[in-house]
């Protein structure tokens, strides 16, 4: 049985499933959206991936989010992408409930333009090989790397992610300091994190932070050096690698938690959403990455949602709640601090119609939305095992009251939960009352003694032995 069967979830908590394809999501007073706001925060690739995922899943705004992606693809140099969103679009018309225009009437990518950007596309693969040929020719190891560079870049542009990963593999033989090592893995991460290739990432991740240990040490070897002649030289350039330090280290950090979240490991990936730094600019956070790759809002989010789903209510507090760093991006999403709030203050239902009202958001992104149910899923198990915590029984209807849920419902999820352990009770579906299981603290704890007894007297006798010889 799958686990949305298993939980009852009024229909205010959760946008409405299409009983013909489950990815289907609305935007409406309930699930509110604003698509114009949302695809501001991002530039380039980014952008339309993120526009072409919206036509997918989202029949409310798919004709908006399919004319602004159209837009997006006649600036870049990749006209494949129409074909990805074209694929889309017929998607969604396939499974949707409402009727939507025809393909034919939508905007189109113009076929002169397309011709061009190919023809333009093949005349500089053409020159930048040339380029790369000369320079191996030449063995100049530098010339070398930045052919190579080059061309990575130019195949990112084009779309054909497995080419630019080669090129840029390829450079790392020919890098001469722990600077080029660096820049050549935190590109490959930005690729990898654009083209969702999480499995990769944590190899590179190893990599780049070895790499900025040594670029760390050679420039604190360099400062070392000049203080002997120019001590105020020396603090100026320390300070002014600081926050470069601080963007690299954030980019790894959020290339760690994308790991951790594509294989479920919910709270490493919180852990590391959590500690990356908030600055702006130069001065810290994700740098260029910023637009690129995801937004402030979205470190919110991941970071809020996982945090929720794994962290113990302390862990949490600790984390998040007194985290100055992750505060300054909670203040980009209104709806995370809400929900923080309501968590802190135990209004359980308020955190559950927040989850509820905002899962169109959520499910949106590009990120997130693969791990979406299982998160919402550990999140309200966490939430009716505090719930439950400290009572000794309580009284179904109640704990139906304070979630939001009917009785039968709330029965239904309970046992549930009694019978996978995450709840040590029973419940009496006659009174409708869940009763935590009693037990013999008196039995326990003689059990406990003589067991503490058993393992002295074993450890005492190794002692012996070990004298007597």
């Amino acid at each position: 049985m799958d686990i949305d069967e298993q939980e009852p979830v009024s229909s205010s908590q959760q946008p409405f499933r299409n009983s013909r394809n489950s990815a289907v999501v609305v935007v409406d007073d309930n699930h509110p959206f604003e698509l114009d706001s949302y695809i501001a925060n991002y530039t380039g690739r980014t952008a339309i991936d993120r526009l072409t995922h919206i036509v997918s899943v989202c029949p409310s705004v798919a004709v908006e989010a399919f004319t602004l992606a159209v837009q997006l693809i006649q600036k870049s140099r990749d006209p494949g992408l129409y074909q990805s969103l074209c694929h889309a679009y017929d998607q969604v018309c396939a499974y949707s409930d409402t009727r939507l225009p025809n393909l034919s009437e939508l905007p189109a990518i113009q076929s002169k333009w397309a011709e061009e950007t190919l023809k333009k596309n093949h005349s500089e693969k053409m020159k930048l090989e040339a380029e790369l040929k000369n320079y191996s020719n030449n063995m100049i190891k530098e010339s070398i790397r930045m052919g190579h560079r080059d061309l990575a870049e130019f195949f990112r542009s084009v779309g054909d992610y497995p080419s630019a990963l080669k090129h840029w593999t390829k450079s790392r033989e020919f890098c001469t300091t722990s600077q080029h090592v660096l820049d050549g893995c935190l590109s490959t991460i930005e690729l990898l994190i654009e083209q969702r290739n999480y499995a990769h990432l944590p190899n590179y991740v190893f990599k780049a932070e070895a790499a900025l240990e040594a670029v760390a040490s050679s420039a604190a070897s360099a400062a070392k050096a000049e203080s002997t002649t120019a001590a105020g030289l020396s603090r100026k350039t320390t300070s002014a690698m600081t926050p470069d330090r601080e963007i690299m280290q954030s980019k790894l950090d959020f290339a760690t938690a994308l790991a951790q979240l594509a294989q479920s490991n919910y709270e490493r990936a919180a852990y590391h959403f959590l500690r990356l730094s908030s600055g702006t600019g130069s001065g810290g956070g994700l740098g260029d990455w910023f637009g690129k790759l995801a937004s402030p809002g979205d470190i919110a989010i991941y970071g809020s949602v996982c945090a929720l789903a794994s962290l113990s209510r302390s862990g949490f507090k600790a984390q998040v709640l007194e985290n100055l760093s992750f505060s300054v991006y909670i203040e980009q999403e209104p709806h995370v601090r809400e929900m923080i709030e309501a968590y802190m203050a135990s209004n359980f239902k308020g955190v559950l119609e927040t989850l509820g009202k905002y899962n169109t958001r959520h499910t949106i992104d590009l990120h997130l939305y693969p791990h979406l149910t299982a998160l919402n899923a550990l999140t309200r198990n966490r939430l009716v095992s505090l719930y439950f915590a400290p009572f000794s029984s309580i009284k179904l209807d109640r704990m139906a009251q304070a979630f939001g849920w009917s009785v039968e419902d709330t029965e239904e999820y309970v046992v549930g939960l009694v019978r996978s352990g995450d709840i040590g009770g029973r419940v009496d579906s006659r009174a409708k009352v869940l009763q935590v299981k009693k037990m013999d603290h008196r039995a326990e704890l003689f059990a406990r003694a003589i067991k503490t007894g058993v393992e002295i007297a074993k450890t005492n006798k190794k002692l012996l032995y070990r004298i007597k010889l």
